[in-house]
Order: C-alpha cells, then structure tokens, then sequence
C-alpha cells in the first residue's frame, strides 16, 4: 500500500534499538525522510546507516537525551517543522514504589510524561498551520493494564494519554491526528535484558523466564518489531487522518478486556 507520506518528513526520537527502530525503519520504506534520536553514538551511526542503505531515504542521527531542554533543540534544529513526530523514551527500571523517592518520581514523570508533551507542544502548529500532521506517542500496555513494579511508567504513561486527549480533539479539523500506541510483549533487547534480571534474581533459566511470559499471551509469541513499525507507519499516513485521540493495543491479546 502506498502510505501517501513520501518526502514528509519526520523525527522519531529513541530509535537507534526496538520499537522505535522499526517505526524509523517502516516509515522510510514509505519515503519518509529521517532524524532519528539515542543516546549512544555509535550504535545511533550504526543504524541511520543500516535504514539508508536498506530504503535510500535522507537520514540523520541526533544523539542526545531529549529529556533534556538541549536535546530536544538539537532534535528540532537539524528537522524544525517535522509533519510526523514519533514520541518515544526509556522508561523508569522495575522499582517498588514504596522505594521511589521525589527525584525518582520527577525523572519519570519527565521522561515518559512531560518530554513528549514539550515536543509536541513545539511541533503542532506549524503541523495545523501546513494542514497536515502526525504524531504517535509509544506508551505502553501497563496503562490499561499496570505491571507491578512498573507503577511509575504506568503512572506517567497514563497522565500522557489523558493530556493528549484533549490536545487531539483541539486539531483534528487540521488533518493533525495524535494517537497513542501500547505495546505489550516485542521481542527487544529491553524485554530480553529483563528475563536475564529476572533469571539472576530467582536463579530461574533466561528461556524458561521467556517461555513462560510468551505462554502468558493469548497468541502465545512475543511481537515482532517489524510489526509495531507498521501500524505506527500506517497512523502516520495519509489514510489515517480520520483516526486521532486513540490509544491502540498490540499486544497478542494480553489485555484481557472488551473496551
């Protein structure tokens, strides 16, 4: 399907690894033109010239935390009026809460809550003002259904989807959509380094860890990066432009409820 998006421009932000990635990955087979965001140079490099050389698409590496004030600038200097922002960022390690002190809980609420709103604050209405705009927050599957443990991610995940709800409605009428995407369990180094945490911690085996969390989903696999860049490529289409304010499950089925 041609998405309708060749030569738009887009920044995703956390996309040298996983999910963000393949969102990265799939919207440059659309003929999206790229910047793309991590922290670790090298591995950054590495995959701007992995997506070049496998779509031909103009790509540029930003390494930066965009956390931070100087981040996001580098981010918006090299792409200014992006017509697609993809909105992703680490999340806060498995903690319980009762150790969470204030600098913990503000790091989180700033990385998975504020950041994302700050850019898309910077970005919406030069989208409106040019009547065309995509944006996609990755958030997460523990915001219908939390995860002990992950309280903190699914706190701040949750108060993103509230805030942008509103934001949504307030510019659909300029062909700008903002959705959000909740992943469940992909097949990432993320998801790995934690059967290999959890492995350590119980003296349990890394693929038995693993074969129990894929039996705990109703498709009995984990997801496919692959799969999640292309419904996020799809959300920033030309089609998709009657599709805004909504937070959309992949997870295999593992959110057990009806709405």
């Amino acid at each position: 399907m041609d998405l309708g998006i060749c030569g738009r421009k887009a920044i995703v932000c956390a996309s040298s690894r996983g999910l963000g990635r393949a969102c990265a990955l799939a919207l440059a087979e659309a003929g999206v033109t790229l910047v793309i965001n991590g922290r670790d140079p090298a591995v950054l490099d590495g995959a701007a010239e992995d997506i070049r050389l496998a779509t031909g698409v103009d790509v540029k590496a930003v390494a930066a935390d965009i956390s931070t004030q100087e981040g996001q600038d580098a981010l918006l200097a090299v792409c200014p009026e992006p017509d697609i922002l993809v909105n992703n960022n680490g999340g806060p390690p498995f903690r319980d809460f009762r150790v969470l002190d204030r600098e913990a809980l503000l790091d989180g609420v700033t990385m998975n809550m504020v950041t994302p709103i700050e850019l898309i604050q910077r970005v919406i209405d030069p989208m409106a003002a040019r009547g065309f705009g995509r944006i996609v927050n990755i958030t997460s599957v523990g915001v219908k259904m939390p995860l002990e443990g992950l309280d903190l991610s699914s706190g701040a995940r949750a108060g993103l989807t509230a805030f942008v709800a509103g934001v949504a409605r307030s510019v659909a009428h300029r062909n700008v959509t903002v959705n959000n995407l909740l992943p469940g369990y992909f097949d990432t180094e993320r998801l790995r380094a934690g059967f290999a945490a959890s492995a350590m911690r119980t003296g349990g085996s890394e693929d038995d860890i693993a074969a129990q969390w894929a039996n705990a989903v109703p498709a009995k696999r984990f997801g496919a990066v692959s799969e999640f860049g292309h419904l996020c490529a799809f959300l920033c289409s030309a089609h998709a432009g009657y599709v805004t304010g909504q937070s959309i499950l992949m997870d295999g089925g593992l959110y057990p409820g009806s709405f």
